[in-house]
């Protein structure tokens, strides 16, 4: 897939309207709807994801354009979200996608993708898709698509009712755990 820029937008128009260009730089985007939400980043740096899956080990090249995303289709702690994003994107831990029809998969509470591009799709099973540009969604974020453009993000297919959040790296959510 290849990484196009896009200029022009300087913040978002209202959700629902076309493709929409944010701006990313450290921080987490936070796309909250009603009962779910999607946590995007920049990759920041270039290195090697690997992403293991129950018969091999594939590694791909991340580039810092890259997106990170983390889908809590049930809604959850935000925070919870914020340290997967970290974990994957600052420390590289690997990604483990499960066989089909393994029950850990209904347990899942949030699922990453690492691409340059990233469609969220609400009828695939959470963490059974080795493909890093697919990533598992609640119904209301089925068909959002994202791609990282140098300096931000394209969001397509925002649904109506959307808020959209720059989270403050220094500042600690207001859902963690004291």
């Amino acid at each position: 897939m290849s990484k196009r820029s896009e200029g022009g937008a300087s913040g978002p128009p209202p959700a629902g309207a076309g493709a929409t260009t944010v701006p990313l730089g450290g921080e987490p985007l936070l796309i909250q709807g009603e009962r779910s939400f999607l946590l995007v980043a920049k990759a920041g740096s270039r290195f090697t994801l690997c992403i293991e899956t129950p018969d091999d080990e594939y590694c791909q090249g991340v580039d810092p354009d890259d997106l990170v995303a983390v889908s809590m289709p049930e809604g959850g702690p935000i925070e919870q979200a914020r340290m997967m994003l970290e974990l994957v994107r600052r420390y590289h831990i690997p990604l483990v996608v499960l066989p089909k029809n393994h029950p850990g998969s209904k347990r899942l509470s949030m699922v990453v993708s690492v691409a340059p591009a990233i469609l969220l799709a609400c009828d695939i099973r959470r963490g059974t898709h080795p493909e890093q540009h697919l990533l598992c969604s609640s119904a209301e974020f089925s068909g959002l698509s994202l791609v990282g453009i140098p300096g931000g993000v394209t969001i397509e297919n925002l649904p109506p009712g959307v808020e959209m959040v720059h989270l403050n790296a220094e500042k600690s959510s207001a859902d963690k755990q004291q």
